[in-house]
């Protein structure tokens, strides 16, 4: 029963009701982490600022997410250097690091640990559960200020989820996914992501299901959308 009570009080605490400034007596329900006091970032919504210390080809430099602008960056929330799942993810991202700067996409690894701990684990091979030299940058989140502003950062771990944000040029969150620790994030789908944003944002055509780079997509009017529809059904 007193496990009932504490979710449910866990559960309501994330909202807060805050009275509309255009109509009286209506009110939203903004999403809020109460642990921290900050608003939990959503989809449409600006990116939560981050400014931290990068490792970067062997070499320190602080990086922030102004330093994106006119960019797509895909942040790749891991838990901890030194494990088991997450140089297999970082490594695979590294490995396609190229696709997503041909389309004009920054990729950044960040977690909890320092950026001299980055820079250790980048200089262990990967024979040995290291990484090896990445090409892209891993930012440190050692006071874990920016998990917790994206609402990814487990407050009794210390650690931080598989979070995954895609933030467009005008750093506007475009997609969020969220696995859990034991669970590995898939490249080629984060790229499809990227691409099917992209196409939107160029041809005003949207992506149905499984769609990837060169697959037909549907005009987002009933008439338009019938052209789809009518060849998806032979």
């Amino acid at each position: 029963m007193l496990r009932t009570i504490s979710y449910l009080s866990r559960s309501v605490s994330r909202y807060v009701n805050v009275a509309s400034s255009s109509s009286v007596g209506l009110t939203n329900l903004i999403p809020r982490n109460f642990s921290s006091g900050i608003d939990i970032p959503r989809v449409q919504s600006p990116a939560p600022y981050f400014k931290g210390t990068a490792v970067i080809s062997d070499t320190f430099k602080e990086i922030s997410l102004h330093d994106f602008k006119n960019k797509y960056i895909v942040l790749v929330f891991y838990p901890l250097d030194f494990t088991f799942v997450c140089p297999t993810e970082l490594i695979a991202f590294d490995e396609q690091y190229d696709k997503f700067k041909n389309v004009n996409t920054e990729v950044i690894g960040i977690s909890v640990d320092s950026h001299f701990s980055h820079l250790a684990w980048m200089n262990t091979k990967r024979t040995e559960g290291g990484l090896g030299k990445l090409k892209l940058p891993l930012l440190s989140d050692l006071n874990k200020d920016i998990s917790r502003s994206y609402n990814v950062l487990l407050e009794k771990d210390g650690v931080a989820l598989r979070g995954l944000f895609i933030i467009d040029p005008k750093q506007i969150i475009r997609h969020i996914s969220i696995n859990d620790l034991p669970i590995g994030r898939s490249v080629d789908e984060t790229l499809r992501l990227v691409e099917a944003i992209q196409f939107f944002e160029q041809h005003g055509e949207v992506c149905p299901a499984n769609w990837s780079k060169g697959g037909k997509t549907i005009k987002p009017d009933p008439k338009g959308s019938k052209e789809y529809f009518q060849d998806a059904s032979k």
